[in-house]
């Protein structure tokens, strides 16, 4: 009688990158002041940020399982002529590298101000820290090792699970105001740039290459496909409950107190009354495992997206995605070695993303409707409704944000 072969358990992969990619300290920032300034109100939109996040990402991820392409080699092969190449190729370096680039100021720093609490040491500049958290990802991305980026990603995102889950559990909010805010559109005043903030930091439009390249290190034919979209659905939302537990906490803690906040660090300081002289070590530990982590996926994601719209070779271990990575970690780290401050900038990069993100997602939708590229794997009607509501939705947030900044409403 044959052997029953065992079916493996479940384990989380590529879907992880996603979530440690989007869980940075941009996101604790925007989470925190969405909770502190606006309660409950805004969850909805995290709610539709997995949703849409969900949806791309199972897109890109069956992009990469079937074609063995990049999101950036397909749209070189969907947009052939010499004008739409040089086009799509400009508008993919300029957001994902350049804006990579000043993401990875934030995701040091955010790293480098846990760790320096965490071990709580006024002898050691935040410089030191600096050059720590640098040093530890330049060393795994320079291994070229995919696997082992993946296990320590994996291990970063339960660490931030328990971390902010607990947290949020911990203070006993109020459960029906937070169905009401998760599943009510409310828009207060003032609220628009922050909504967006809080759709920028989830549904990262760079995601969206780091993902159709990652998936094809762990599956390599169509049987995956089922697998890795479980994968995905279940990262991305451990990582909008993430999102939604730093909300929850912040609201809480600060929303119709008279307390303010200006960034995830001062976070522990009014989380005392409610977890005791083990806040600062709670938040420490997350702020770390957010800002290490995006610290390896954002320069990652930079050089898949750059090497493949420009055709060069994708390859972890070649010199050109190594140089592209390595731009991106040594810009942020200069500018956290200056002092730069990156509330601001992280704030309006991650509105920026909300406003990019209709653009890129309107390329991976041409390019997943391709049966040039796609064959029969081309989108079904319900994936085009889907991704078009997505787009939509996103579309019609970017235009009031930029309406909102002009000063038309």
């Amino acid at each position: 009688m044959p052997k029953l072969r065992k079916r493996p358990f479940f384990r989380l992969g590529p879907g992880a990158l996603v979530t440690a990619a989007f869980i940075g300290p941009g996101t604790v920032t925007t989470c925190s002041l969405a909770g502190a300034q606006f309660g409950f109100a805004l969850l909805w939109g995290l709610t539709f940020s997995v949703a849409a996040t969900i949806i791309l990402q199972e897109m890109s991820a069956r992009l990469g399982i079937i074609t063995r392409y990049g999101l950036g080699e397909a749209l070189r092969k969907q947009f052939s002529t010499p004008v739409s190449r040089i086009i799509t190729a400009t508008l993919v370096v300029s957001a994902i590298t350049i804006g990579n680039a000043a993401f990875q100021t934030g995701n040091i720093l955010g790293a480098s101000i846990g760790l320096n609490s965490l071990i709580a040491t006024d002898t050691l500049p935040l410089r030191f820290w600096v050059a720590i958290t640098a040093a530890a990802a330049f060393l795994l991305l320079l291994a070229g090792n995919y696997r082992l980026i993946e296990r320590v990603l994996v291990s970063l995102v339960i660490l931030m699970s328990i971390t902010f889950l607990t947290t949020a559990i911990i203070i006993s909010p109020h459960l029906p105001d937070i169905m009401r805010g998760l599943f009510v559109p409310d828009v207060p005043s003032g609220s628009i740039l922050t909504l967006i903030g809080l759709i920028g930091t989830t549904v990262v439009p760079y995601n969206l290459f780091l993902h159709a390249s990652a998936v094809q290190e762990r599956w390599k034919d169509a049987s995956g496909l089922g697998e890795a979209r479980t994968d995905i659905s279940v990262s991305v939302i451990l990582g909008g409950l993430i999102s939604m537990a730093i909300v929850v906490t912040s609201a809480v803690a600060f929303f119709g107190t008279g307390n303010t906040i200006t960034d995830a660090s001062g976070f522990a300081v009014q989380l005392e009354p409610l977890l005791g002289r083990w806040a600062r070590h709670v938040i420490s530990i997350g702020l770390f495992a957010a800002g290490i982590s995006s610290a390896i996926t954002a320069p990652l994601a930079a050089a898949y997206a750059t090497t493949g719209v420009l055709g060069w070779k994708r390859d972890l271990t070649s010199w050109r995605f190594r140089m592209v990575w390595m731009f991106i970690l040594l810009a942020g780290t200069l500018f956290s070695m200056l002092g730069f401050r990156p509330l601001e900038a992280i704030l309006f990069a991650q509105a920026a993303n909300g406003i990019l993100l209709p653009v890129i997602a309107i390329y991976l939708l041409t390019v997943m409707n391709s049966r040039n590229i796609m064959g029969k794997n081309v989108n079904s009607p319900l994936s085009n409704t889907a991704g078009i509501i997505v787009v939509l939705v996103a579309l019609i947030l970017g235009i009031r944000s930029i309406l909102h900044v002009i000063g038309i409403i």
